[in-house]
């Protein structure tokens, strides 16, 4: 345990301090214009008692004004530095959470591990962004559930609702509740916080909803999936280009409209896998849960028509509280995720003017090669958890094998 620990004390050291812009040997500056200039634009218009309107850079549920505001808490710093110490902050209560989950029997460093070193290998990007909060709150909606105590169903429920509230993502961790009683205990709690949050937003701020607009007309990011082929077609004759669009870099042009719908429809039969994975699956085993998160959330990232690069951030966080079980069955997910942090950062912010205004070959091989990875990973975790489980309860001998 000491090895993770000084491992996490150093790297967070160098990162932290060169995001807060006081780390000697990179260098005195300001702090990311993500913070210094979107959040704290944000800031501004929420604390004057509303949401922001018409703004394409604002795509998040009501919840999301509580991070934003939340520096405002901090004394002595400027709200850039501010956000960035109540980032920390929670990095630090997640390290911690895997260090306790792994002195429970059985349990397994290898999540703290894989929290340390992935994390450090997004550079400064995670303690730039609020998505380090929301994969706290399903990361611990997630350990919380492990305990089995009476009162854990319900924690759970209402961690995933206050984290969807955030960020809409988080609800996919409903997805592997186990069935019955189970389930409806937690949807209900779930079900019950989200509406009280989105209430008192709504009977107290103007807008709380606006974001829903925010999602109509979204297009093809440059770092998807789906926008792979138009790296390769502007090197032969593709009319298209990139444009500031819907608060992201997007492609505009001819068949972008087209992939676009046929990412949506990946993500329809994503959820429809998911639906019929759910009612054949023996739901029941220890590692369920969690590795389903990871599988849908792996899923929805994929076949989404934007990938940013804080979506690691929330990978990493599932997929090591998955390996705080022994019986996880995504271990090997776990270490192609790891690859893909390293060329997220080579992507963003590295090569990304290279990727966007020049259609470089290195960028543009970096990009398929993190996004291949993340594709192989998607279909790699759904294949684990249906032989770890779908198959456990339909296949006699595959059950006997495991026992």
């Amino acid at each position: 345990m000491a090895a993770v620990i000084m491992l996490w004390c150093l790297t967070r050291l160098w990162l932290v301090s060169t995001a807060l812009g006081v780390n000697a040997f990179t260098g005195y500056g300001r702090v990311d214009p993500s913070v210094d200039k979107v959040y704290r634009g944000w800031y501004e218009v929420l604390g004057n008692g509303s949401f922001p309107l018409h703004d394409v850079t604002w795509q998040y549920p009501p919840g999301a004004a509580l991070p934003v505001l939340a520096p405002a808490l901090v004394p002595g710093l400027d709200y850039g530095r501010a956000f960035i110490a109540l980032t920390a902050l929670c990095d630090i209560l997640i390290f911690v959470m895997l260090l306790c989950g792994a002195r429970v029997a059985g349990r397994s460093l290898a999540g703290a591990w894989l929290w340390t070193v992935g994390l450090a290998a997004l550079s400064t990007m995670p303690w730039n962004r609020f998505d380090l909060l929301v994969t706290g709150l399903a990361m611990a909606a997630l350990v919380v559930a492990a305990n089995q105590r009476a009162w854990s169903d319900r924690a759970f429920g209402v961690l995933v609702a206050m984290g969807s509230m955030v960020k809409i993502w988080p609800v996919l961790l409903l997805i592997g509740t186990r069935k019955g009683r189970y389930t409806r205990r937690v949807w209900v709690a779930a079900a019950l916080t989200t509406l009280a949050v989105a209430a008192s937003f709504a009977f107290t701020m103007p807008n709380a909803f606006s974001f829903l607009s925010g999602q109509k007309s979204r297009g093809i990011q440059i770092e998807s999936v789906g926008a792979l082929p138009f790296h390769l077609a502007r090197h032969f004759g593709w009319s298209g280009t990139w444009a500031a669009k819907d608060g992201s870099h997007e492609f505009v042009g001819p068949y972008v409209e087209g992939v676009s719908l046929t990412m949506q429809a990946l993500t329809v039969l994503a959820f429809g896998w998911l639906l019929w994975w759910r009612q054949r699956s023996d739901l029941g085993i220890s590692c369920a849960l969690p590795d389903a998160a990871l599988t849908a959330t792996l899923l929805f990232v994929v076949t989404s028509r934007v990938i940013s690069p804080q979506y690691m951030v929330w990978l990493i966080g599932l997929a090591a509280v998955c390996l705080l079980r022994p019986d996880t069955t995504q271990r090997p997910v776990a270490w192609l995720l790891l690859a893909a942090c390293l060329l997220t950062t080579l992507d963003f912010p590295l090569l990304y003017r290279e990727l966007r205004d020049d259609g470089a070959p290195l960028a543009i091989a970096n990009l398929y090669a993190r996004n291949l990875l993340l594709v192989a990973a998607a279909v790699l975790s759904g294949l684990r958890l249906w032989r770890a489980t779908a198959l456990r309860s339909i296949d006699p001998a595959f059950q006997a094998e495991r026992s």
